[in-house]
C-alpha cells in the first residue's frame, strides 16, 4: 500500500512538470498574450495645491484610477504627486521629474499642456491629459501617439448650471466663481451665463449674473473675460471672501468651478441663510450637508472618472491610440446629478431635461471662451 503511494506520488509529479512545460512555464504565460494584461501598472497623478481630495476636479479623476485599479484586483498603484504653485512651467518640470518612474501619468489641468516633449522623449511612457492637449513646439495642438489628450465642453455643463441658478433664485441675483481663467474655467463661466439668459428668454426668469470688477479674469490671450476669480485653485480663504461679497449684494445660488478654492464658497454658503450652491465637475452633494440640510442643489458633472478609466483599460489591453478628444454631452460625457441628490423644483428638473437633448443635438451650442460666441449670442438663445 505505501508503495502505491509512492508511485501514484511520482506519477503525479512527473504529469505537474509535463503540464508545467506544455505552457512555457507559469512565467512565460505573464509575459505573452493573455497573461501581459494582468502586469501592474504604476500610475502617478500630478495634482495642485487642491490636491486628490479637492472633492471635485482632481478627485474626480483620482476615482477613476481608483475603480481601474479596484477592478484589476489591485495589482496596479497610483501614486499622488503634488506641484503646489499651478504654474505651467513648474507643473511641465514635475512630470519630467518622474517620467523614468512611472508607465502612466495622468495629468488634470490646462497647465500640463506643454508636457509633449517630454512625451516624445519617453516613447514607452502613456500620458492622460485631463484638460488639456499636447502642444507642438509651437505651442499649436498635436498629436502624440502615447498622449491621450481630454478636453470636456465646459460651457455645457455651466449651461446646465445656469439654467438650474435662474430657475432656483427668489433673489433674483446669481454668480459663478472661478479659480483661474484657463479655457476651462472661461468654458464654464460663459455657459453658465448661457444658461441664466436661455432661462431669462424661455423660461420667465429674470436674473442677473453678479461680477465683482476687483476678481475680473484675464485669459491666456490677455482679455478681460469679467467673472469672479480667485487667482487660484487651492485658495478656499479668497473664495471664502468673494463669495460673501457676492452674497452681501443678495446672490442666493453661487456656482464654484474653482477646485478646493471653491470650498470657501460653500463655507460661505453654509453660514449664510437661504443660499444655495451648484456642484462642479463632481456630484458634490455629500459636501453640501449643512446640519439636518443640504446647501447643493444639484451638481453638473465632467465624466472624467469614467473616460480616464477608459483609458488606463486602453493601456492594459493594449488597444490604447493617442488622441485630442473633446468630449461632450453627446457622449454622455458632461451630465448633471439626478436622483436624491438633487433639490431642483420639478419645473426646473423638467427644463434640464428639454435643454439637454437640445444641447445634445447641437441646437442649443452655449457660449465659450474660443468658440466665437457670446453669452447674448449663442445658436439656440
Amino acid at each position: 500500500m505505501k508503495q502505491t503511494k509512492k508511485w501514484l506520488a511520482l506519477l503525479l509529479a512527473f504529469a505537474m512538470v509535463f503540464a508545467l512545460a506544455a505552457c512555457g512555464g507559469s512565467g512565460d504565460a505573464e509575459a505573452e498574450g493573455e497573461g501581459e494584461g494582468q502586469e501592474g501598472l504604476k500610475i502617478a497623478i500630478v495634482s495642485t495645491a487642491a490636491g486628490v481630495d479637492d472633492g471635485s476636479f482632481i478627485q474626480n479623476c483620482y476615482e477613476g484610477i481608483l475603480s481601474f485599479i479596484d477592478s484589476r484586483g489591485g495589482i496596479d498603484t497610483v501614486t499622488d504627486i503634488m506641484e503646489p504653485t499651478g504654474d505651467p512651467a513648474a507643473a511641465v518640470q514635475a512630470v519630467a521629474d518622474i517620467v523614468a518612474d512611472y508607465d502612466v501619468i495622468v495629468t488634470p489641468g490646462f497647465q500640463f499642456s506643454g508636457i509633449s516633449a517630454i512625451a516624445a522623449e519617453n516613447l514607452d511612457k502613456k500620458f492622460i491629459l485631463v484638460d488639456a492637449f499636447p502642444s507642438d513646439e509651437t505651442g499649436a495642438p498635436a498629436v502624440f501617439d502615447n498622449v491621450y489628450g481630454m478636453v470636456f465642453s465646459e460651457q455645457e455643463g455651466g449651461f446646465f448650471a445656469g439654467i438650474s441658478a435662474a430657475m432656483t433664485s427668489q433673489t433674483g441675483k446669481v454668480a459663478s466663481v472661478h479659480g483661474l481663467a484657463y479655457e476651462s474655467n472661461v468654458n464654464y463661466q460663459w455657459g453658465f451665463e448661457s444658461g441664466v439668459a436661455y432661462a431669462n428668454k424661455h423660461y420667465g426668469t429674470n436674473v442677473e449674473v453678479v461680477e465683482l470688477p476687483a476678481y475680473a479674469g484675464t485669459d491666456i490671450t490677455g482679455a478681460n473675460v469679467g467673472g469672479n476669480y480667485v487667482g487660484g485653485f487651492g485658495d478656499p480663504a479668497t473664495g471664502k471672501i468673494i463669495a460673501e461679497t457676492l452674497i452681501a449684494q443678495g446672490v442666493d445660488v453661487l456656482f464654484p468651478a474653482a477646485g478646493s478654492s471653491g470650498n470657501g464658497v460653500f463655507t460661505a454658503a453654509k453660514e449664510a441663510t437661504g443660499v444655495y450652491v451648484i456642484g462642479c465637475d463632481a456630484d458634490q452633494y455629500n459636501d453640501g450637508i449643512n446640519g439636518d440640510s443640504n446647501i447643493v442643489l444639484t451638481s453638473v458633472l465632467k465624466c472624467m472618472d469614467l473616460n480616464v478609466e477608459r483609458q488606463l483599460n486602453a493601456i492594459a489591453d493594449g488597444t490604447f491610440a493617442g488622441d485630442n478628444a473633446l468630449l461632450k454631452a453627446d457622449t454622455d460625457s458632461v451630465s448633471y446629478v439626478t436622483g436624491e441628490h438633487c433639490q431642483l423644483s420639478e419645473e426646473a428638473v423638467a427644463a434640464l431635461a428639454e435643454v439637454y437633448a437640445l444641447v445634445q443635438d447641437g441646437t442649443i451650442v452655449p457660449a465659450a471662451n474660443f468658440n466665437g460666441y457670446t453669452p447674448d449670442n449663442f445658436p439656440g438663445l
